[in-house]
């Protein structure tokens, strides 16, 4: 019934503007263009046929300054900035009344923000049907019918009610799948376009090397080439549909000093050899492969100057060497900190003529539109800033426009296709195969895992984070789908031939936390009668599955912490669940590494999960049975201590060795040396076997491909996934770089006694570093091909020489 009335909603407001307008503007609408600036004349730029750059060229000359100047700047959609859902006659005293650059996330339904729900967003037809009712209202409304750019965060799964779920961005990093990405990339591209939207924000490719750092849950890891392989894939998949892909952040934004954020959010210490090998490689990769049609200026700075106000970063970087040919668009307050945080202008108004000096396109924040427009429109008429760069700012964000077909097709053309398009039972099974990607076996001692459903009669399932579901929805994902817990998802998986019971046992936190980070305070008799109800139910149980972690008021943007261990009184719990003597496997729920030592010396099976999407129960209830079989590798180091940080990989050869124990300069054993977990670590129920690699030619020039194979053969009795990785040491450079660095991976499927044979192709690229001159150069010397498990887990090895 509520479905219905929605749908008569919008149709009778549809009706209503549809015929409202139709006496003086449905003569725009021609056979094969459409007459957008309403003069009867088909224009260069309304000329399907014309060439790109004429329809540009011919369009910024037909515009006036207030025009030009509203296609520079994001007006925030409903409940954000915007108070209408749809257009009023108010509109025409906006200063959008001349057009506006984009509408950011316009009727998505952020799942915690109660106040942008609404009736527009579901069905998925009502949601395209309304944007098109506002899009239409800018294409017949203002005097240049510009269409406005609709865009939306989708960084793992778009942002918007009931569309298609995924695991966040760590865990979509932890499958080492390249082909699984792509479709994750199809699948948002796809969405987003029959809902209405033209531009994903997504992928995020920081490279995450603080753990204490929050938002390392929204990365794909720490690791460039990895990072950039699996955001080529996104990028790819989402415009495969059309659709226009923005990459975060950049640049050098993952590093803030201490991996403070929230205010701080500045001062990264990066050498600049570091800061192209490392931080700016991802981008420079995927906007080369992948031509993204959008880059987000990020709100650092870098050494003293902001990035969106850096000439060098947004022009000569981005566009002149890496060969951007998009618009770039500035995270939130990233204009506003050029004078409030960092000091460089004197004011916002010297703030908004600095940042279109160096590059930037659209200014984008929680603020109304006219806050930018109005400063910039009294920075051209006082002539501090020239028309000509005016002229190319704008163009860049039509040139976009154009490209998404706005100009040819600014609708969407079957809004009831929408329901069949978004959220389908294909993309539902595929959410389901993603999240079991992502998970990561940690630990499985004397084989406890698989359970066997057969020889078990009482399980507790236990932990803050058992029976919740908040995580599984997280910042940024798809809101009000259903979710099923992992207590609930052991319970249905294990039916009637087990007796499950659920007990919380804790909190994710204590009252006193963070401080209780620093300074332990004693458990309340609250706290301590929890744990004691859940040591009970231990006792009588056969088994003891312990899910514990971060929730999403722990970890993500602004939540950066001082420790790494688990928070709150979890570690307590589980060693009170411990000393019970019932084997005890723990289930860890979390956006960055743990230093959990004592539960990986102690506890016989670790399950890493990350921030899985609404399938959470059910795949983790699969794996813990054996019905799955875990084959995700880490795609960040999990330390052993924050005072071991930085401590990663790649790195520089020694800067994370031991300290000598012998000689004039012995130090003795005064520190906690090596990982817990390195860098591309994962365990398996099953096992496997390399051998035979070929590495030709032995001798090549320096321009030349070099061939890798090898054999992996699965010596298990059950079928599994092993990532293959293929890293590659420059024995002797001209200056210091990695150790090893990543440069090729696979995920290989084996059933039992199966083998196949990998290829990968080093191309020179793959073996450039930056040298004294700071200019990529493959460099002659002896090259090593080392294939393994993991980073540190290195099965096979080769040399080659380059002349």
């Amino acid at each position: 019934m509520i479905f219905k009335q929605q749908k008569l909603l919008v149709l009778l407001i549809t009706s209503f503007l549809f015929i409202g307008m139709k006496s003086e503007k449905d003569n725009i609408y021609h056979k094969d263009w459409i007459d957008f600036n309403k003069n009867g004349t088909k224009e260069v730029f309304e000329d399907s046929k014309a060439p790109l750059e004429a329809r540009v060229k011919n369009l910024v000359s037909l515009m006036n300054v207030n025009e030009k100047t509203c296609q520079l700047t994001t007006l925030y959609g409903f409940a954000r900035v915007l108070q209408d859902e749809l257009p009023t006659d108010q509109w025409k005293n906006e200063v959008w009344k001349d057009g506006i650059a984009n509408i950011d996330e316009h009727l998505n339904t952020i799942w915690n923000q109660e106040k942008t729900h609404t009736k527009y967003a579901f069905p998925y037809s009502t949601h395209a049907e309304t944007i098109n009712i506002v899009q239409k209202w800018f294409v017949e409304e203002t005097r240049m019918g510009i269409p406005v750019d609709f865009t939306n965060e989708g960084i793992h799964g778009l942002c918007h009610e009931k569309a298609t779920p995924l695991p966040a961005p760590i865990g979509i990093g932890s499958t080492w799948n390249k082909e699984l990405v792509y479709k994750a990339g199809s699948i948002v591209g796809r969405e987003a376009k029959a809902l209405g939207y033209t531009n994903v924000y997504a992928p995020i490719l920081d490279v995450a090397r603080d753990p204490r750092w929050g938002r390392v849950i929204e990365c794909y890891g720490e690791e460039p080439y990895h990072i950039s392989e699996l955001g080529k894939q996104m990028v790819l998949g989402i415009q495969s549909e059309g659709v226009a892909s923005t990459l975060k952040h950049f640049a050098v934004y993952s590093v803030p000093k201490g991996a403070r954020d929230g205010e701080a959010r500045t001062d990264p210490h990066v050498a600049p050899r570091e800061m192209f090998q490392m931080y700016l490689y991802p981008f420079e990769k995927v906007i080369k492969e992948a031509a993204p049609m959008g880059v987000m200026s990020s709100y650092n700075d870098y050494d003293g100057v902001p990035i969106t106000g850096s000439h060098y970063f947004l022009t000569e970087l981005l566009r002149e060497k890496f060969g951007f040919n998009g618009y770039v668009v500035s995270d939130s307050e990233a204009v506003e900190y050029v004078s409030d945080k960092h000091h460089v202008a004197k004011d916002y108004k010297e703030a908004v003529r600095q940042v279109i000096e160096a590059g930037l396109n659209v200014r984008t924040t929680f603020r109304t539109p006219e806050s930018f427009i109005e400063p910039l429109r009294e920075l051209i008429h006082d002539g501090e800033i020239s028309m000509k760069t005016i002229d190319a700012r704008v163009a860049d964000v039509l040139r976009v426009k154009f490209r998404l077909g706005l100009f040819d097709s600014p609708y969407v053309k079957d809004t009831k296709a929408a329901d069949k398009l978004v959220h389908t039972k294909e993309d539902q099974a595929f959410s389901k195969q993603i999240n079991r990607e992502a998970l990561v076996l940690l630990k499985n001692e004397n084989n406890l895992l698989p359970l066997d459903v057969n020889e078990i009669k009482n399980i507790l399932v236990t932990g803050p984070l058992a029976d919740e579901t908040s995580f599984t929805y997280s910042r940024y994902g798809p809101a009000f789908n259903p979710s099923t817990s992992v207590y609930q998802g052991i319970k249905k998986y294990a039916g009637t031939k087990v007796d499950v019971n659920y007990v919380k046992g804790c909190d994710v936190i204590d009252p006193n936390w963070p401080e209780s980070e620093i300074i332990p305070t004693p458990l309340s008799r609250k706290e301590q009668e929890d744990i004691d109800a859940a040591v009970e139910q231990a006792k009588k149980s056969d088994i003891i599955i312990a899910v514990v972690g971060e929730d999403d008021n722990t970890v993500g943007e602004s939540k950066s912490r001082t420790s790494l261990d688990l928070p709150g009184r979890q570690l307590q719990l589980v060693q009170a669940l411990y000393a019970t003597g019932k084997p005890v496997v723990l289930v860890l729920i979390n956006g960055q590494p743990l230093t959990i030592n004592w539960e990986n010396k102690f506890l016989p099976a670790i399950l890493e999960a990350w921030f899985p999407s609404t399938a959470a129960g059910e795949v983790i209830a699969e794996t813990l049975f054996g019905a799955y079989n875990p084959g995700g590798k880490l795609s960040v180091t999990f330390p052993k201590s924050v005072g071991q940080i930085p401590l990663n990989f790649p790195f520089k050869p020694g800067s994370q060795a031991g300290q000598p124990g012998a000689g004039p300069n012995r130090a003795g054993n005064t520190r906690v040396l090596g990982s817990l977990y390195p860098f591309g670590y994962g365990l398996s129920y099953t096992t496997f076997e390399y051998s035979d690699l070929k590495v030709t030619p032995n001798t090549i020039k320096s321009q030349a491909d070099v061939h890798v194979s090898f054999s992996i053969k699965n010596t298990g009795k059950r079928a599994g996934d092993e990532v293959v990785q293929l890293y590659v040491k420059d024995e002797v450079s001209s200056v210091t770089t990695y150790d090893s660095q990543l440069r090729g991976f696979e995920r290989i499927h084996l059933k039992p006694n199966e083998t196949k044979t990998v290829n990968f192709i080093l191309h020179p690229d793959d073996l450039a570093i930056l040298d004294k001159n700071m200019n990529w150069t493959v460099e002659s010397g002896q090259f090593e091909v080392r294939i393994g498990a993991s980073s540190e887990d290195i099965k096979l090895q080769e040399k080659f020489i380059v002349e």
